[in-house]
């Protein structure tokens, strides 16, 4: 018999720092492609295990400094190089060596999926991917606050998740009660640059039920999101209006899907602009292209999750709710900044201390 006392000892052993465990009743009422039965039908529990984003890899660009050590040690690295990789493969192989098959997932992010047809009569049409939040939710991992980003105890907005699906059957830990971590303060909504996440008030909602728990946060705009998220948006990118200072494109008053806006992302923040007279830099987001050297494709964080990361965390540790503490006092000590449309810093930011 597989303890899950066992297995945790094990994952922190390998430097995970959060280990969750749902059972799959919890996933009751999940969509049929995003359901981890439909990847595993005899999945019995599912663990949820985070890593932390080092609270450094955000100071560089809250300074606005240093652009790559979040892409690389805090965002998409931190999924490809540092975390997906090692860990997870070792945890699914301990579980596996104790009898138990293990799934080890990736942990992407859901994609719209086309319509197909299912390969085999009775199951769902690929791709079954999962939505990682809800199930760290789902195995007491933490809470999704307003801004969908999800939020723990110990870290607050602070971590990349990852899972194991198996048939090994473990005892679930128990659901944070929500409302325990975020307390709507609106203070994603008031420092998102994009102004992509909704105020309460606007009732802009999406809602899930597991095991009894009804879980809310904000219905985003993630067009908006991505679109500031990965380059487009001056006001946060002092790249984009050094390469291109005639361009003027106001993210806040866009309407597109997620997946238009990261089509026009695309091209600015994985090289597909080389090298030319006209962009000497090679990258629009300029910097990256070391890490393309350094083999970290995808995407990068260029707005650094101002509002829904950053000022979270801020406000999260100015309240004391987070487990970890810094000798310093919390994240923001210096006035922020914020560019203009035409690239300029704007005047009269003051630091929310």
């Amino acid at each position: 018999m597989l303890r899950k006392e066992e297995l945790k000892e094990f994952a922190f052993s390998r430097g995970l720092d959060l280990v969750g465990v749902a059972n799959i009743e919890r996933f009751k009422g999940a969509p049929p492609r995003m359901h981890p039965a439909n990847i595993f039908p005899e999945a019995r529990s599912v663990i949820v295990v985070a890593r932390r984003i080092p609270r450094g890899t955000l100071r560089g660009i809250e300074e606005g400094t240093n652009w790559v050590s979040y892409t690389y040690f805090g965002y998409h690295g931190l999924h490809n190089t540092f975390f997906w990789p090692l860990p997870t493969y070792e945890l699914a192989c301990f579980i596996e060596d104790r009898g138990w098959e293990a799934v080890p997932y990736y942990p992407g992010v859901p994609e719209a999926q086309p319509p197909r047809e299912p390969l085999r009569e009775g199951t769902v049409a690929p791709e079954v991917q999962m939505q990682m939040r809800i199930a760290a939710v789902a195995a007491g991992l933490g809470e999704i606050g307003w801004s969908k980003v999800l939020l723990t105890e110990q870290f607050g907005p602070r971590q990349r998740l990852g899972m194991v699906i198996t048939d090994a059957p473990l005892e679930p830990d128990p659901i944070v009660e929500p409302g325990s971590i975020c307390h709507r303060c609106m203070v994603c909504v008031q420092e998102c640059p994009a102004q992509a996440i909704p105020h309460l008030s606007e009732g802009k909602v999406v809602e899930v039920e597991i095991a009894g728990y009804r879980i809310q946060w904000a219905d985003v705009d993630m067009g908006k999101c991505c679109l500031s998220y990965h380059g487009l948006d001056k006001r946060v990118s002092p790249f984009l209006a050094k390469e291109c200072p005639g361009f003027v494109f106001e993210v806040r008053q866009q309407k597109c899907a997620e997946e238009e806006a990261y089509k026009l992302c695309w091209p600015l923040s994985t090289g597909a602009w080389r090298k030319s007279e006209k962009f000497p830099s090679g990258y629009i987001v300029e910097g990256h292209a070391r890490l393309q050297q350094w083999g970290v494709g995808g995407s990068y964080g260029v707005c650094g999750a101002r509002g829904c990361i950053r000022s979270c965390l801020d406000h999260l540790e100015r309240l004391g709710r987070l487990g970890q503490t810094f000798h310093t006092g919390p994240f923001i000590k210096r006035p922020r900044w914020l560019l203009d449309l035409e690239g300029n810093p704007s005047k009269g930011l003051r630091s929310r201390r």
